[in-house]
């Protein structure tokens, strides 16, 4: 998502129109080259890194699983913004001007909406399937049925274009204020009640949702460890007539305790790097629009690197995503051999 990449002037006379100034590249040529060759790694990474995942699981039978759904359309949201929202939004922060005509400038900003939304609403449906299949695993197959992934996945897609595209064309997110902005300069001045409700819908709801079901992950995952701890002792004290189904238990809890741990590093590193820009979101209107572009421009990247980070911690911390990655990067899958229902957790 993107606001303002300019400081908006004190309203002292809010009874007067206000003219945005034109755009004017302030940094050095080598300032520039550097923050761009930055800010293309980091959109590089989001898109080849994500691109993997959606080759991953579209390839390999054994990673098409209901969570991973629901990670396949994340990565699709997440690579459909390093490629039609970053490389816009690089030039704009680095040069500190919009050269795409005011009609683009709207449209980019209901995308970055949109797309930025449909991120954080996939991490909170993950976050609702792992629940059900660490803390209610008796329903998880009919929770999380086809048709009922394919419904979370169309709101996940529906509910941001809604909250983007709807009210940014219409010119319902506005702020209160009589401005003129000219057509070398795109900001996202909105207004308090726009500011408000869509940070809610977008992103404290869905940070609700994931706080309330990791926090049920975790209970249940300490739950376990103490079971596998008690199996451990029985076992050491001699009972071993069902050792390799106690052992097969011990490995599926120990495998849910990992993925607990997973989705509350990815959960934390969601709150990092997004909090900062909703809070804001939320506090600028209500301050006459006065916090520094810079810190706009910052805390946007925070969040577009939270779209970068996705596919390398499911790619480290899972070793089949990981092993689907060196596949593709190594070009092993156009060996002899090599198919799609393949073998992918052991080396």
């Amino acid at each position: 998502m993107e606001n303002s990449s300019l400081a908006w002037p004190g309203n002292d006379n809010a009874s007067l129109p206000i003219e945005l100034p034109s755009c004017a590249t302030l940094r050095s040529q080598i300032s520039r080259i550097s923050l761009y060759a930055f800010l293309s790694v980091g959109t590089g990474c989001t898109v080849v890194g994500n691109f993997l995942v959606v080759l991953s699981i579209s390839y390999f039978k054994q990673l098409q699983s209901p969570t991973n759904s629901f990670v396949l359309s994340l990565a699709v949201a997440d690579c459909l913004v390093g490629l039609l929202v970053m490389p816009f939004s690089m030039i704009r922060t680095v040069e500190g001007c919009w050269y795409f005509g005011p009609l683009f400038c709207r449209l980019h900003s209901s995308l970055d909406v949109m797309l930025c939304t449909a991120s954080i609403f996939h991490l909170s449906c993950i976050a609702f399937d792992r629940y059900y299949a660490v803390c209610n695993p008796l329903v998880y197959s009919l929770k999380m049925s086809n048709s009922h992934v394919a419904l979370l996945i169309a709101i996940c897609w529906t509910v941001p274009m809604l909250i983007s595209f709807g009210p940014i064309m219409l010119d319902l997110h506005v702020a209160d204020v009589d401005i003129f902005i000219p057509s070398d300069v795109c900001v996202f001045l909105v207004s308090r009640v726009y500011a408000v409700m869509a940070s809610l819908v977008a992103f404290y709801l869905p940070m609700a949702v994931m706080l309330v079901a990791y926090w049920k992950i975790f209970k249940a995952a300490k739950r376990q460890a103490k079971q596998i701890s008690a199996m451990e002792s029985q076992m050491a004290a001699g009972v071993g007539k069902d050792s390799s189904k106690k052992k097969r238990h011990r490995n599926t809890m120990k495998r849910e305790g990992k993925a607990a741990k997973t989705l509350g590093i990815i959960m934390g590193v969601f709150l990092i790097f997004w909090m900062p820009f909703f809070t804001v979101n939320i506090v600028d209107p209500f301050i006459e629009y006065t916090t520094e572009g810079v810190v706009w421009d910052v805390f946007l990247w925070l969040g577009y690197i939270n779209s970068s980070l996705n596919p390398f911690l499911y790619g480290f911390f899972n070793r089949c995503f990981r092993r689907a990655f060196l596949m593709f990067l190594s070009c092993r899958v156009c060996l002899p051999g090599i198919s799609s229902g393949m073998e992918l957790s052991h080396s």
